[in-house]
């Protein structure tokens, strides 16, 4: 008796081995960028600035979040008050670019796999620093040495880069706050 009890324990635990796995979706894909996306924080046509750019997916929306720079991308997923669903972050892949005013429409790489120069002589599309991605290390390393700055990955980006200083800096759409000494950054 305690075989066929045994047996039963058994394929009932491998059967529940493979669960879960059947309804998990697919990340989302990115979208291809067109005048009907509007910066989150700016509330302007992301087409209308230069640089890279962001779009996030969340799992309880089905429509891409448009950022106008990559930096604003990294900044919502930093801040307390934004959701917490990310299913996806795209950024524009530098790497692929026609220029740095024409970023591309569909060029995009998965955030968290990108390569990004921090602290370049280039600005946003809000005249903010930028955190500029590219999808392979060499493009990086090639537009740092043309432009400064360095090399990091998306975990390695500094909060006070994107968000400023504790004591004042700029929002992530680019706006000077005051310091703490009344002057602005």
């Amino acid at each position: 008796m305690r075989r066929p009890l045994l047996a039963a324990a058994l394929t009932a635990l491998l059967g529940l081995s493979g669960c879960g796995d059947e309804g998990q979706a697919p990340p989302p894909k990115p979208y291809a960028m067109t005048e009907s996306a509007i910066g989150h924080y700016c509330g302007m046509n992301v087409l209308e600035h230069p640089g890279p750019k962001g779009q996030i997916s969340l799992a309880s929306n089905p429509e891409p979040i448009w950022f106008s720079s990559a930096r604003d991308a990294v900044a919502f997923t930093m801040l307390p008050e934004e959701p917490k669903d990310v299913a996806a972050i795209f950024v524009s892949d530098m790497a692929k670019a026609a220029s740095w005013e024409s970023p591309g429409e569909e060029n995009w790489v998965d955030a968290k796999q990108a390569f990004y120069v921090i602290g370049s002589a280039m600005r946003g599309g809000m005249g903010a620093e930028e955190t500029v991605p590219f999808s392979d290390q060499a493009s990086a390393r090639k537009f740092a040495e043309e432009n400064g700055g360095k090399i990091v990955g998306f975990a390695d980006i500094p909060r006070d880069y994107v968000l400023g200083a504790a004591t004042g800096g700029s929002e992530p759409n680019g706006e000077s706050v005051p310091n703490t000494d009344g002057t602005t950054h």
